[in-house]
């Protein structure tokens, strides 16, 4: 049986993973896609949580941009991945996969309230756990809310999900021909060159307790598996 590097991983999902080519609501062969690389994950026994965003349903900063109160704006935008967190236990229970979903924002009829020493049980238990509606406080992004559940949970690694990009580049790739993509980084170097890899307020934090960072596409199917395993795929953040 193939032998998982990490134990314990916190895997962030953008809102616009869920999206797909469409660019915006849940496409469902993208969020099936997901749920069963998650499943292949799940299977080596590893222990699974989950933190995902909201940008295909709404974004806080658009609304904020728009003349909208910032702390409203930003409390719609955890509705969204709420939303977004129980569409993907849906295809998880589909799978047969054992799935919680924990909001910081208490709505009881619809998910259980985050309690840490209750998600760490059901990580315990095999269960995949899903963490949404961001930290429950306007003005973070849900990239911090990963690197504060991963500390919490004393998750061994971060898998940011990207779905335009396959790592950490020096510049847009998109833009730039000469864009470089790195192996490795430290966290300072994120932080010094405004790296569009975490927030700042993110970065720091993982820097802080020492949470290392794995970049990679989640457009190539099995991508999930070969960054628990260890497989050098995408970019590493983590100390020097």
């Amino acid at each position: 049986m193939e032998q998982p590097k990490y134990k314990r991983v916190v895997l962030k999902l953008s809102g616009e993973a869920l999206a797909g080519k469409q660019g915006f609501g849940i496409q469902p062969a993208v969020i099936q896609s997901i749920a069963k690389q998650v499943q292949e994950v799940a299977d080596l026994g590893v222990e699974v949580a989950i933190v995902v965003g909201g940008g295909n349903i709404w974004r806080g900063k658009t609304g904020s941009e728009m003349g909208m109160d910032r702390a409203t704006a930003d409390y719609m935008g955890m509705l969204a991945t709420v939303m977004n967190a129980l569409a993907l236990q849906d295809s998880l229970e589909q799978l047969g996969v054992e799935t919680r979903v924990q909001t910081s924002i208490e709505m009881r009829q619809v998910a259980e309230p985050y309690i840490r020493r209750r998600a760490i049980r059901h990580l315990e238990k095999k269960r995949v756990v899903i963490f949404a509606a961001g930290t429950g406080n306007p003005y973070f992004s849900t990239d911090t809310t990963a690197a504060l559940r991963a500390a919490e949970i004393e998750a061994d690694v971060i898998l940011m999900a990207k779905n335009n990009v396959d790592g950490v580049y020096s510049a847009d790739p998109k833009v730039d021909a000469n864009a470089v993509k790195y192996e490795e980084l430290s966290y300072l170097d994120v932080i010094k060159q405004g790296l569009a890899v975490m927030d700042s307020t993110a970065s720091s934090l993982c820097m802080d307790n020492n949470i290392p960072i794995i970049v990679f596409s989640i457009m190539e199917e099995g991508n999930i598996k070969r960054a628990v395993l260890g497989e050098n795929i995408g970019t590493i953040v983590r100390g020097k």
